[in-house]
């Protein structure tokens, strides 16, 4: 490697032992890791960054994994790092070189190699006709993958001594060498070149001229060298990296307690919706049972915490039921306003929990999120005006003829026969629709002389058949995009609420 660096050509390697930040002694390299001697601590974020160094800046790079006590990021680094290197090196086309230290880890010839093992090897197979290539260094080569081996044109065999190495190394060079590898002497060793002449030659590589931070520590203390530097800017680029990351983190924490205290709202007006709901069905049995003489059977039964809400008392009379009945209405209609927008909030912000995630308001400053509209009345008819649905922007439609098309009325009906009103409230109900929305429930009773009890039970229907919407102050109008898209959709779509009409 001091050969290379020497004449400028740029090089990553992959040093799992942390061995290689002595080459700094001489040259100007980025030592990247997990370590705070390392120039700047690096993740997975940043294995993109590093490829661009390297190749595009020739910025020589010593990703140092020994740091990395979480070693699926240390794998996932050199997986993305050399996955970034090989895609970036189709367009460049220019030499470069991949060191990859204890290659047995990444690439072993048992079971258990993942995806960094098979992205290597894709290296080694297609990475030199773009110029990339790759050299795989272990000291235990019978545990290397061997059609990692045979891609190799450059093997390099130096002193081995334990017998399924050597066997290795007969079974691939000749068994002379086989024999002869445990003879070498250290720094020699056995070449094979695919441009030599000599099938295997023997040679005797130059000691390290930098400091050798693998070498075996003797007795004597030894001084650490004044090591170089790469430039600041360089550090920077890295560390903005770092800084998004922890941004981003911090963003999908809050991300989550805003989700959890959601869950915790959510939970709490489903059941305080349950308790409005007993308590409204025991003012309305209340209600009837003094409209028909016999209170006192059923008075009994309206919860204590019923009659608080309904702020009425064992001596209610005929007038103080009703007007319960209205209020917890009205509270139930509250509730589920609520519980609605924060059902909402909920699933937006798990769809942001993610890096892109962006601020998740708080149920406080939600509007409706969908425009309200009316129908128009022109000319003295009534006239549903859409410029969203598709199809209909543009076009006129009175109102008999729209609630009339048989995959809207049909689907009206179903929701009358389920309420308490008759095919004449209904209609009522219908033209203040058309006319007067938006418009509330109690405006709605008023107008059509029927009780809140029986609208609710209607527009209930309607808004679970996604025809009428409710806004963010609990008023009413004909969902015109919905109504739009059922006249557009196959004329045969509403003879499945025909067909559910049937079966009941």
């Amino acid at each position: 490697m001091e050969e290379l660096l020497e004449k400028g050509y740029p090089v990553l390697v992959v040093d799992t032992d942390g061995e290689y930040y002595g080459l700094k002694e001489e040259y100007e390299l980025l030592h990247a890791g997990a370590d705070e001697e390392c120039d700047i601590q690096v993740l997975p974020e940043h294995a993109e960054k590093l490829a661009t160094l390297a190749l595009e800046e020739n910025v020589p790079v010593i990703l140092d994994v020994s740091g990395f006590l979480d070693e699926e990021a240390s794998d996932e680094l050199v997986r993305e790092t050399a996955r970034h290197l090989f895609a970036k090196e189709k367009k460049l086309k220019k030499p470069f070189l991949l060191v990859i230290e204890e290659c047995h880890e990444y690439i072993p010839e048992g079971g258990g190699m993942g995806e960094t093992g098979r992205m290597l090897i894709k290296v080694g197979k297609r990475g030199r006709k773009h110029g990339l290539g790759i050299v795989g260094i272990s000291q235990r080569p019978a545990d290397v993958k061997k059609d990692f081996i045979t891609q190799a044109n450059w093997l390099v065999w130096h002193r081995l001594t334990w017998e399924n190495d050597t066997k290795v190394v007969g079974r691939i060079v000749g068994d002379e060498y086989g024999s002869a590898v445990s003879d070498l002497e250290p720094g020699e060793a056995f070449v094979q070149f695919d441009w030599a002449d000599a099938e295997v030659s023997r040679f005797r590589f130059k000691r390290k001229r930098t400091f050798d931070a693998g070498a075996t520590p003797g007795l004597d203390d030894f001084e650490r060298p004044e090591l170089k530097s790469v430039s600041d800017a360089l550090v920077e680029d890295l560390g903005e990296i770092s800084e998004v990351k922890e941004q981003r983190e911090d963003r999908i924490a809050d991300l989550e307690r805003k989700l959890e205290n959601r869950e915790q709202r959510i939970a709490e007006l489903e059941n305080e919706l349950s308790q409005a709901k007993d308590v409204s069905d025991a003012a309305r049995k209340l209600a009837n049972a003094m409209a028909h003489g016999a209170p006192d059977a059923i008075q009994s039964q309206l919860p204590t915490a019923g009659a608080n809400a309904a702020d009425g008392d064992a001596d209610a009379a005929d007038e103080g039921a009703p007007a319960a009945v209205a209020e917890l209405e009205e509270r139930i209609e509250e509730l589920e306003t609520e519980l609605e927008r924060e059902r909402e909030l909920e699933t937006a912000a798990a769809a942001r929990n993610a890096p892109s995630a962006v601020e998740v308001p708080d149920s406080s400053g939600v509007e409706a999120r969908e425009e309200t509209r009316s129908l128009v009345p022109e000319d003295g008819a009534e006239v549903v005006e859409t410029a969203e649905a598709e199809g209909l922007a543009g076009e006129e439609w009175s109102d008999d003829d729209f609630l009339t098309e048989p995959a809207v009325a049909v689907r009206l009906q179903a929701a009358r026969r389920e309420s308490q009103c008759n095919e004449r409230t209904a209609e009522r109900i219908y033209e203040v629709l058309v006319s007067d929305a938006p418009v509330s429930a109690h405006d709605i009773a008023d107008r059509t002389g029927r009780s809140v009890e029986a609208v609710h039970s209607l527009l209930a229907g309607l808004r679970a058949r996604e025809l009428v919407r409710r806004n963010g102050d609990l008023q009413y109008s004909f969902d015109v995009n919905a109504l739009a898209s059922l006249v557009e959709s196959d004329t045969r779509a509403h003879l499945g609420e025909l067909h559910e009409q049937w079966r009941a």
